[in-house]
């Protein structure tokens, strides 16, 4: 019986983290470890026609300047186990080539004794740019004369599809209502707090490299730099210790890091490379940038006929990985928690001179962005409620299972049971009483809604199975091994309460190690929403077995059968005759220094090793987001009022940590719908370089964000399901919908994000000079 899974028992990193102890890349200082700075393109696209290094390495303390002419020969095979070696992928050079295709594109590398040497003398650096015209808006560059990437003329990345729009025709030709809206999202980022770092310690007696990173996934950076650098696999170490903050971002190894590893092997000491925010907002990369036109044919009843989406993304310069996988996901989940009979997408990814796409917590989210904009377009278009228009085609629990119109599956979900929750916690018939009275009083309320499902714990080669290593030391003490990858979404709490429940013992008795690949079994870390899962499924897999071997030894010792016996608090006690038993420790005790005396059978010591491998294609969980807001017709200010989201993500391992990430993600979406853009003028030059430019979402702007949660199980172990992306997906929809709702009476048309003051202020300009 489940002791501490489903508790809200105090995160265990929590003591580091609070009082500033953690240790994150920067922390890490090695004796004469030397620092690195990027020599950056000022210029979207340009040939490089000449690099001056010598003024650089005059200077005192510079140790190295590289160039690509050094590094890039270096690399031996550069492909993401994400992916898989034969998985179509993009150019993405270590340092910038004969062009550079972005402004931030880095060209040179300089190595010196500090930070500050480091960054005086990249000043220093003189290249010589031939100015190429860019090609910036990736809306029009597959009609543009430029290429990106001469390997890819008309700058098309890849695209996919489902059936021919043209076969759904007759059904949109013949429907009593057809709705078109086109929505263009804008391009905006992860930002965590950390910001990318690595240091790389190459060991030339021992032909072996050390690396500590703020990464996601630890074994894929071992993994990814053995195979660039051609040195057998077991000869890299990673450590990852803290990483504050990943969203997708950190997940993969990009250019910078790939720098640092090769340069590494070259140095007498360790290299450390820590981004300064102004650099990751030119060159971490970019997300969300994308648009796409959705159509939606219906009856005369509002029931949903048919629904196509015409979707375009932009890739930028480098992606990471190619988008062209993960980017199926929008056209796959386009249908979401809907009844749509008929259906399909076209989805194209496409190159810009920007930075590059890399994911960001819920990759594919513009498909619920497409999908709930389109529902409550249509809603008006039929004067009908959106809610109500939603009831009349969500999936139910008797639709159940099913599949959506690309063949999607799906089972054990609950859309229609947290669409309601939400709505009641709202209230949200006062809530359109309130909104009426305010209208009379010249004040603009509006409530929107998303409801979507979320893919998590996906059988994906690299993210379908996961290990653990449990070891019980002589003192009964419990040690658990797992690949690890946490960014903040408190794997070692989810980990130790997991354990502490399969083993019986005392929660303060079990510890966890994790993110260093010479002690941890093989995993893919942190990413997909998959954690919760698969740690479920890996220490469900290994501590079966040595449960057993603990019983067998304490029913050895007691006399008795082992069926009689319960392990609870790290003691094996006979089931009515509590005085009678053995400690975890004494049962350890046994194991270890009294062999003979163990039952036959049974090995000495008590460790186990086990890999969980998901028999399933996805598990899904689902939620609903609920946002009501007041807009300022004058300043174009959006005000939240409320906030609601109704979360089944399964039976909770913490809800604590369950309702953190909601919280989180939510926020994130705000920022996206409201405030953060990763701006560009005509000429790729970015706006948004330090956080006066890029705005986030503070305290100030947030509202307290009132949590509902429906349990259904999954099939997977335990019926946990995962949770770490569903905030960011439709919390931005919602908003969108809130402001749409309230700027409605004025036939406002939402196309643009974010929906900053100048651009609602121009919104309800353009409605005004309509009407």
């Amino acid at each position: 019986m489940a002791r501490y899974t489903g508790t809200r028992i105090p995160r265990v990193e929590d003591p580091r983290l609070l009082t500033g102890t953690g240790t994150y890349v920067d922390d890490v200082v090695r004796p004469g470890m030397l620092h690195a700075c990027f020599v950056r393109s000022p210029l979207a696209r340009a040939r490089i026609t000449g690099i001056d290094v010598a003024e650089a390495l005059q200077l005192d303390g510079v140790h190295a300047v590289f160039t690509a002419a050094d590094l890039n020969p270096g690399v031996r095979e550069q492909w993401y186990t994400l992916n898989g070696r034969d998985d179509p992928d993009t150019p993405r050079p270590p340092l910038a080539e004969d062009e550079v295709r972005f402004v931030g594109d880095p060209v040179a590398m300089v190595v010196a004794a500090d930070r500050y040497i480091a960054e005086d003398a990249a000043e220093s650096v003189v290249i010589d740019y031939e100015e190429l015209p860019p090609v910036v808006d990736y809306a029009t560059a597959l009609d543009a004369p430029e290429s990106v990437h001469a390997t890819h003329p008309g700058n098309l990345v890849g695209q996919l599809a489902g059936r021919p729009m043209e076969e759904l025709d007759p059904v949109f030709d013949g429907a009593p209502h057809t709705v078109t809206v086109t929505v263009h999202q804008q391009s905006y980022g992860p930002v965590p707090m950390e910001t990318r770092g690595i240091i790389a310690e190459w060991s030339a007696p021992a032909g072996e490299l050390t690396i500590w990173a703020a990464t996601q996934s630890p074994h894929e950076v071992r993994s990814f730099c053995a195979r660039l650098l051609g040195v057998d696999e077991h000869r890299v170490r990673v450590v990852m210790r803290d990483t504050g903050g990943g969203f997708g971002q950190k997940v993969l190894p990009q250019r910078e890091d790939m720098c640092v590893m090769l340069a590494a092997v070259r140095l007498p000491a360790a290299l450390k490379w820590i981004e300064d925010r102004q650099e990751h907002l030119l060159a971490a990369g970019q997300a969300r940038h994308e648009h796409g036109e959705a159509r939606l044919a219906l009856d005369d009843d509002g029931r949903i006929l048919a629904a196509t989406l015409d979707h375009v993304q932009d890739a930028g310069a480098y992606p990471t990985p190619s988008p062209v996988r993960s980017g199926i996901a929008v056209g796959m989940l386009f249908p979401g928690p809907y009844r749509i009979p008929e259906g399909t997408f076209r989805s194209r990814f496409v190159f810009s001179n920007t930075s590059g796409r890399v994911a960001y917590r819920g990759p594919w989210q513009f498909e619920s962005m497409a999908r709930e904009v389109l529902l409550d377009t249509a809603a008006r278009q039929l004067a009908m409620d959106p809610v109500e228009l939603r009831r009349r085609n969500m999936l139910r629990r008797e639709d159940l299972p099913t599949a959506n119109f690309n063949g999607m599956p799906y089972d054990d979900i609950t859309p229609y049971e947290t669409f309601e929750q939400a709505l009641e916690i709202l209230d949200y018939p006062a809530f359109r009483h309130e909104q009426k009275e305010a209208l009379t009083q010249g004040r603009y309320l509006g409530v929107g809604t998303c409801t979507y499902v979320e893919p998590t714990a996906g059988a994906t080669p690299f993210h379908a199975t996961e290990g653990a290593t449990i070891r019980i030391e002589p003192s009964g003490k419990v040690n658990v091994y797992m690949a690890g990858g946490s960014c903040g979404n408190s794997l070692e709490t989810t980990v130790v309460q997991l354990t502490a429940d399969a083993l019986g013992a005392a929660i303060e008795d079990v510890n966890t190690i994790q993110g260093d690949t010479a002690l941890t079994p093989y995993g893919a870390g942190t990413g997909g929403s998959r954690s919760g899962p698969m740690t479920a499924g890996a220490i469900a897999e290994t501590a079966a077995g040595l449960r057993a071997r603990i019983l067998a030894i304490a029913a050895h010792r007691l006399e008795v059968d082992a069926g009689d016996l319960e392990l609870a608090h790290s003691r094996a006690s006979v089931k009515g005759d509590p005085s009678t038993g053995l400690t975890l420790a004494e049962i350890a005790d046994l194991a270890h220094f009294q062999t003979h005396a163990l039952p036959p059978g049974i090995p000495p010591g008590l460790e186990a090793s086990g890999r969980y491998r998901t028999p399933h294609f996805m598990i899904w969980a689902n939620a609903t987001h609920v946002c009501t807001c007041e807009v300022d017709l004058v300043t174009g200010a959006v005000k939240l009022l409320r906030y609601v989201v109704s979360e089944d993500c399964g039976p909770m391992i913490n809800p604590a940590v369950v309702e953190g990430q909601i919280y989180g993600g939510t926020v994130q979406g705000i920022g996206g719908a409201l405030y953060e853009h990763l701006a560009h003028d005509e000429d790729g030059n970015p706006l948004a370089t330090t956080f006066m430019d890029y705005l986030l979402p503070t305290a100030t702007e947030v509202p307290t964000i009132e949590l509902g949660h429906i349990e259904t199980p999954s099939p997977g172990p335990g019926g946990h399901k995962g949770v770490g992306e569903g905030g960011a997906i439709g919390s931005a929809p919602a908003v969108v919908n809130a402001v749409a709702d309230a700027l409605a009476p004025l036939g406002v048309r939402i196309s643009r994000l974010p929906l900053t003051p100048a651009t609602i202020v121009d919104l309800v300009e353009q409605a005004r000079r309509r009407a």
